[in-house]
């Protein structure tokens, strides 16, 4: 598959080192394209359930991937979310082209992105971490009984199902946080003078114009790699969502050996990351 040149691409809500990482799927898009510059926006490693005892190898080859672009010169901009907020101690640190912070202002074409996770304006995150915190290993578990179904589902040649998505879209509640969540943000960015206002965090993969009496942004989200597998695009002056489609990606190989598998056990120490970085209570 030849690879297709994006001038700016934008991931979010990973989640490395959970089980409902679709790490290998996600391998297989980042192969499948040349990025001038790649925004990892948040909750791209899972610290909250972070654990030396399970971290697959197509985990690490995420992270090597990602350093590969790196040292091809990549502009790789790795903004914090709640699930890896212990990197925000790590905040502006620069290596080559590589940028850890915690929010960015960038132009695109002749305009201005505002991008940044989002959890600052999660009123459960500020109030009740515990509670959020408690959500994920829920919401964790939930997938993975999510995955054993439409395990079970594709042997008998039926579609898919998410629950966790049914569940968000039929609480009035969940839906209005999420109505709440992006007009707040767009709220501020119109106020602030961007023209695109980026996020992650909900989950939920979107592009639309919100307009208010002070003016107009567009609202973007880049949803997830758990359930949506969606990535925001910029190409040609123009945004779109992409939706991963595994028929699509059968024939990328991500198994076997090649320039991108590298020894990196050095560089990328998962016990040292998991000691430095998880901080008992």
């Amino acid at each position: 598959m030849p690879k297709r040149e994006v001038e700016i691409v934008v991931i979010s809500d990973v989640h490395l080192g959970t089980f409902g990482c679709h790490a290998k799927d996600l391998l297989k898009y980042l192969k499948s394209i040349k990025p001038k510059t790649l925004i990892l926006n948040g909750d791209i490693i899972d610290i909250w359930q972070f654990s030396k005892s399970y971290w697959p190898e197509a985990h690490m080859k995420v992270l090597r991937k990602v350093m590969k672009m790196v040292s091809q010169g990549v502009d790789v901009y790795y903004l914090t979310g709640n699930h890896d907020e212990m990197l925000r101690k790590f905040a502006d640190f620069e290596m080559g082209s590589f940028k850890l912070m915690n929010k960015v202002v960038l132009p695109v074409g002749n305009k201005r992105a505002w991008i940044f996770h989002g959890d600052v304006f999660d009123i459960t995150m500020q109030h009740s971490k515990w509670l959020a915190k408690l959500g994920a290993i829920g919401y964790d578990s939930l997938i993975l009984l999510n995955t054993f179904v439409n395990f079970l589902l594709k042997l008998v040649g039926k579609e898919k199902m998410s629950f966790s998505k049914k569940i968000k879209n039929s609480v009035k509640n969940a839906v209005k946080f999420m109505n709440d969540f992006e007009m707040t943000v767009s709220e501020i960015a119109i106020e602030k003078g961007y023209d695109y206002v980026i996020c992650g965090h909900i989950h939920h993969p979107e592009i639309k114009t919100i307009t208010t009496e002070k003016g107009k942004v567009e609202y973007l989200n880049s949803g997830d790699w758990i359930e949506n597998l969606t990535s925001l695009e910029y190409q040609n002056g123009k945004w779109e969502l992409f939706h991963y489609n595994t028929e699509e990606f059968d024939g990328v190989d991500v198994d076997t050996i090649n320039e991108d598998d590298e020894d990196l056990n050095a560089k990328i120490d998962i016990n040292l990351l998991y000691n430095s970085l998880i901080v008992k209570d």
